[in-house]
């Protein structure tokens, strides 16, 4: 009877960690490849040692367990494999609820149109710059993007196209970019980019770059049997730098909405980059 209970824990615990690497096998496969995944690696090759080590003791003890200490080292075996499924398990719902988390801060953070920050995340992201600037005495810049005559898009293609441009448009700038810059959908067809580390004449040499490189854009889209041609994007934009006068988020964004402005008075298509006087008025 103590032969059979002994090899039935020692079964029991290798059913167990067949479990176990199941669940390590789910977790290398939600984790990128780097030391972490290589260590899960040898994880599982360590399972998969204990499972033949389990088989190996049960076959060479098959008549070895006669008294109550002989299931001493079969319970150890037993509640060493149901550690080991503990610990793959606990990893696993860790990992998924991390990515979980990860993925609800990415949604709540990025325009679901055109995957790019919101603008929720931009007055945090240009608070904090603000003030980094401000402490260090290093140069910010900010450029508000408005894609010229979008409403005609909308209204000559439809909505659907309006959101491809949209989208193609985002792709472009962002591609434009440097990776410390920060690219968020403002509002509508407007874009603004938070340019860290960035004076004003930088900023509006990025600013005029992006804006010929929408302008030679081939915004053709594969909509419907024959596609939509001939649509012709270009942008308009606002620059404005942190300093002579413009010293919080505020200010430094209204700065740029004025430029913007201008951009679209004076015939669109073009880049506007100013600094506010001491008095507030827009310099040239």
């Amino acid at each position: 009877m103590i032969a059979f209970v002994a090899l039935g824990l020692v079964f029991a615990g290798d059913l167990i960690l067949i479990g176990a690497l199941v669940a390590v096998r789910r977790l290398i496969g939600r984790l990128p490849s780097g030391p972490v995944r290589s260590r899960w690696y040898l994880m599982a090759a360590l399972i998969v040692l204990f499972v033949i080590g389990y088989l190996g003791y049960a076959t060479l003890f098959w008549e070895s367990h006669s008294t109550l200490v002989d299931l001493i080292v079969p319970c150890v075996f037993f509640f060493g494999a149901c550690f080991v499924l503990l610990t793959a398990t606990l990893s696993l719902q860790t990992a998924m609820d991390v990515m979980r988390i990860s993925l609800l801060e990415r949604d709540a953070a990025t325009d679901p149109l055109t995957g790019v920050f919101n603008r929720r995340y931009m007055d945090r992201r240009l608070s904090e710059e603000v003030a980094s600037a401000r402490r260090y005495g290093l140069p910010l810049a900010v450029l508000i993007l408005d894609i010229d005559h979008f409403k005609q898009i909308n209204d000559r293609h439809g909505h659907q196209a309006g959101d491809q441009v949209l989208v193609i448009f985002a792709k472009k700038v962002a591609g434009e970019l440097r990776e410390t810059d920060i690219l968020t959908r403002y509002g509508g067809e407007e874009f603004l980019v938070v340019a860290p580390h960035t004076p004003l004449l930088s900023a509006t040499n990025v600013a005029e770059r992006v804006r010929k490189s929408i302008e030679s854009h081939d915004f053709s889209l594969p909509n419907g049997p024959g596609g939509i041609g001939g649509i012709r994007v270009t942008v308009s934009i606002g620059v404005a730098s942190i300093g002579d006068g413009a010293e919080d988020r505020e200010t430094l964004v209204h700065v740029a909405d004025e430029n913007l402005l201008r951009a679209k008075q004076e015939g669109r298509n073009r880049v506007i980059a100013a600094t506010p006087s001491a008095t507030g008025s827009i310099l040239p």
